[in-house]
């Protein structure tokens, strides 16, 4: 069933504001106007034709109806929730209405969900177990490595290329959600361990001089999340690890064991490049001395990082 012309312009607004003004994603602004559809079927049916029509007990009827009819979890019905919100607020900001139904709607109770974190001595075996003798084990290590030392995301890591690595400073330039840069301090052990990886193996793997991928595959094209993810699953194994364990657990880690080590939240946020809706993925900016001051105080950067080839020197 088709919307009325006044709901999909509206939807058609905030998702240009979406991607114009604040760069979401394509798979975020996608799941907005999912939910933002399924709101509006639902006020339709009560005679609305846009949302500014809408009332409170329309956004409580609508959620509690996701709860009873639908079965959603509580994590479902707080996402779309936030998506009405988006809605809501963007018509007021526009000055397209004076009201916000959803201002006072508190969000469902979430179970508390702590993620996985590993132990500095767990990352270390995780982090040791590729054999640097081999070319394949030290462009793996050099990844893993990275990945913790930086706490990357699985497709910022492979989606590098050699120029982001700023070797003299230490600095990587990442670029994350919805296309967003950050700078991120790297420990000299790392910045090491990845030079030999460029001079001693990476040159194995080039079949096209022209390709810049930091980290390749055998056949020379740039890692994919799959073949990392067989990587990642197979060291964890040789290190002991649980066999539910993901990548993404580096990424906790490494916020974990910088919050430990006492880094101030700000500056983690900042590495890490964490938006939130309820933050209206607002960052807090440092300066790049600053990150790099934070990093170099308070990671559990093992010192003893030191690749096969180097030992043999």
């Amino acid at each position: 069933m088709s919307l009325p012309a006044g709901f999909d312009h509206q939807i058609d607004l905030l998702v240009e504001h979406l991607v114009v003004e604040r760069g979401l994603a394509d798979n975020t602004v996608s799941a907005y106007q999912r939910d933002l559809e399924q709101y509006a079927h639902f006020l339709h049916g009560r005679g609305y034709d846009d949302f500014r029509q809408t009332q409170r007990e329309d956004v409580t009827d609508f959620l509690a109806r996701l709860r009873r009819q639908q079965n959603q979890s509580s994590a479902t019905v707080a996402r779309k929730l936030s998506s009405l919100r988006q809605m809501h607020r963007f018509l007021v900001r526009e000055g397209l209405t004076d009201v916000d139904p959803t201002a006072n709607v508190a969000s469902p109770t979430l179970p508390e969900h702590l993620p996985s974190v590993l132990v500095v001595e767990e990352c270390r075996a995780l982090l040791n177990a590729p054999d640097q003798s081999t070319s394949f084990g030290l462009r793996d290590a050099a990844m893993l490595w990275l990945m913790y030392s930086s706490g990357l995301r699985v497709t910022e890591l492979v989606n590098l290329r050699i120029h982001d690595l700023n070797f003299k400073e230490g600095i990587l330039r990442v670029t994350g959600k919805g296309g967003k840069q950050r700078l991120i301090p790297v420990a000299p052990t790392v910045i090491s361990l990845v030079q030999t990886y460029l001079a001693v193996a990476r040159q194995e793997f080039v079949k096209d001089i022209r390709e810049d991928a930091l980290f390749l595959s055998a056949r020379g094209r740039p890692m994919t999340r799959v073949r990392f993810w067989g990587l990642f699953k197979e060291y964890a194994r040789q290190a002991g690890l649980p066999e539910e364990i993901s990548p993404h657990v580096l990424r906790h880690s490494f916020a974990t064991h910088l919050l430990a080590g006492g880094a101030d939240l700000r500056a983690i946020q900042e590495m890490l490049g964490h938006s939130s809706l309820s933050t209206t993925e607002i960052y807090t900016h440092l300066s790049t001395a600053d990150l790099r001051e934070t990093y170099d105080q308070t990671h559990p950067r093992a010192q003893d990082v030191t690749t096969a080839f180097e030992k043999r020197r």
